[in-house]
């Protein structure tokens, strides 16, 4: 076949007969052009009128007037024209404004589209408006020549009166009500080492969001679409931002935010279940547990995740900021939503110096941002050290953060953590636990400072089991007045497969049973459990190297629940006891063996084995 003008001609003229297989001429129309070849010089043909030979209008061309400049239009008179498009009563204005309440403070309800409705005009204004002085009077009047002499008020009109006034309020004097006294300040110091300004440098708050004066920065939280608050679950309040929250519900109502309850398996399970109620009611609150082969609530995180990447369909991606206090684990959630490490973690807070950006899915995008702490006057440097803002290495007196640490442990749990039945003060629970691990002097004097190192240690990674209790639902309904909404709704999770790893009193656990607080979110378990990694392939990370199964491979024994651990405590610790026998370690099966997946049984060629039957 040739290349020539010819048979590329040919090859032109057998497509379009494809095409057209068989063109039929109409008496009337065009045979040489279609439809949209005559609009189209209609199109450019339209703006020109057609004129006979001495130049008259014979046809207007199209939106052509034939009035001239100082002719007067005229409108028809038509109602409709000048009638109302829309009239709203005022019953609808109050039941937009009662539903518009509701739903602006609905944490559960997202806005998908704006409309050009102006709702300033619709809501009431708070602040009170600006008084008019100079309007009502002029300067002039009040206080030139013409200003009218009024005659000052006098409360006594004697200076016997003024005395006994004066002996009146004098015997009548509080002290407590003047406010104008200062009062004596108690004996306070400031902080005073650099290690406790950790988290709160001008460089971390603005990785956090724009604070550079004119330059706008696009950091974390303007960079965010969604953004994560992740918490701690033996103390979410305590590790709460709330400037940061304030930040974005004043200045970036739009974006959404949401809790993350991290570390909930060193607390049981009623305490996690109990505080996502609680926080459910401000924000959307995930339970989770960050572990690369033996996770909790991943699932959960991923679909909310995939619900507003479709609510942003106008856009090409999201993007998902991660915010926090040190420590708290946002490196590890990331590591855990990729099934492979991709941020650097450790157990010790400022570890992820710069924020990172992650690729989740083709449509999400992950970033990790330094840890941040708000500053404030009510937290002591005992409360920054116990939080897990710095390091403790680097604290110089750590000795005189135990007494704080003991105040909020049960004795119950550092008896069986350290073996140490009794305790005068905390410098006798060091000395005890010094001499128990070896840690001393020369002069077998204790060595306090590690000691407390290595406690404050144990401390920060879960090791002394430590919980803050959630609050009960009559206060819970008592601070939240007005603003909940009627209909509470919560993400759905199955809080009895959570893998709690901390053994509990029985007095921790039984509360399980006799509050209420979690039983209702707390679900019954699923017969058959949901492989994540198959319903969500498209995430990056997810496809892990299955290592080869020997053949004395057996499936993993299910994991002792939180609920299951309900064991009595020994009431007496034998004293003839010097070891501690350490407790056993949490052991999971990395590979796939469960309800639908086969360990050594050979399903292909069942039968290899057995004689044939006989014809």
């Amino acid at each position: 076949m040739g290349n020539y003008k010819k048979e590329k001609s040919r090859r032109a003229r057998e497509t379009d007969s494809s095409k057209n297989s068989v063109k039929i001429h109409t008496k009337g129309v065009n045979f040489y052009h279609d439809e949209k070849e005559v609009a189209l010089r209609k199109m450019r043909t339209g703006g020109q009128a057609i004129r006979d030979r001495n130049g008259k209008i014979l046809k207007a061309a199209a939106y052509q007037t034939r009035k001239g400049h100082n002719e007067v239009a005229r409108v028809e008179p038509n109602r409709k024209w000048f009638g109302n498009t829309h009239v709203s009563t005022q019953e609808q204005l109050d039941l937009f404004r009662k539903t518009m309440e509701e739903k602006v403070n609905d944490p559960f309800s997202i806005l998908l589209k704006t409309s050009k409705l102006p709702l300033s005009l619709i809501t009431d204004s708070k602040k009170q408006g600006r008084m008019h002085l100079l309007e009502t009077e002029s300067f002039s009047q009040v206080f030139g020549p013409k200003a009218p002499r009024r005659k000052p008020k006098m409360k006594v009109a004697s200076m016997d009166e003024l005395a006994n006034k004066a002996t009146e309020l004098e015997e009548n004097y509080q002290v407590e009500k003047d406010s104008g006294l200062k009062g004596e300040e108690e004996f306070s110091t400031l902080v005073s080492e650099p290690i406790f300004q950790k988290g709160q440098s001008k460089r971390i708050w603005n990785e956090l969001y724009k604070v550079n004066h004119l330059k706008l920065n696009e950091e974390v939280v303007d960079s965010s679409d969604v953004i994560i608050h992740v918490l701690d679950a033996r103390d979410p309040i305590g590790t709460r931002c709330l400037a940061v929250e304030k930040y974005i519900q004043k200045e970036a109502p739009h974006k959404h935010l949401l809790f993350v309850l991290n570390k909930c398996d060193l607390v049981p399970t009623w305490v996690t279940a109990a505080w996502v109620k609680t926080l459910s009611k401000e924000y959307p609150t995930i339970a989770f547990h960050a572990s690369i082969n033996n996770s909790f609530g991943k699932g959960a995180l991923i679909q909310l995740l995939r619900q507003y990447s479709r609510h942003h369909s106008d856009k090409k991606q999201i993007s998902v900021g991660f915010i926090g206090y040190p420590n708290t684990g946002k490196s590890s959630i990331i590591n855990t939503l990729r099934a492979k490490s991709v941020c650097s973690v450790a157990p010790i807070p400022g570890e992820t110096k710069v924020w990172q950006y992650i690729t989740l899915m083709k449509r999400i995008y992950l970033i990790d941002c330094p840890g941040i702490v708000p500053p404030s006057s009510d937290q002591s440097e005992t409360d920054i050290v116990l939080k897990g803002v710095v390091r403790v290495e680097n604290v110089q007196m750590p000795e005189d953060h135990i007494p704080a640490l003991l105040e909020r442990v049960k004795p119950v749990y550092l008896q069986r953590t350290y073996g140490i039945h009794s305790w005068d003060d905390h410098i006798d629970f060091l000395s005890q636990v010094a001499k128990k691990t070896g840690k001393l002097l020369k002069g077998g004097e204790p060595d306090l400072g590690t000691v407390s190192k290595m406690i404050l240690n144990d401390w920060l990674r879960g090791k002394i089991p430590f919980f803050v209790a959630p609050p009960t639902p009559e206060h819970t309904e008592n601070v939240q007045g007005e603003n909940d909404p009627k209909n509470e709704n919560y993400i759905d999770q199955k809080f009895k497969n959570i893998p709690v790893s901390t053994d509990f009193i029985q007095e921790d656990v039984m509360e399980l049973e006799e509050s209420n607080i979690g039983n209702d979110l707390v679900q019954d378990e699923v017969k058959e459990d949901c492989d994540w990694d198959e319903i969500y392939k498209d995430v990056e990370g997810e496809v892990v190297d299955e290592p080869e199964i020997s053949e004395d491979a057996q499936p993993a024994k299910k994991q002792k629940l939180e609920k299951s651990t309900k064991r009595k405590l020994d009431e007496s610790i034998d004293d003839d006891e010097s070891k501690i026998k350490k407790p056993k370690r949490m052991t999971t099966n990395k590979m796939k063996v469960g309800f639908n997946f086969y360990d050594s049984a050979n399903v292909k060629n069942r039968n290899r084995n057995k004689s044939k039957p006989k014809k």
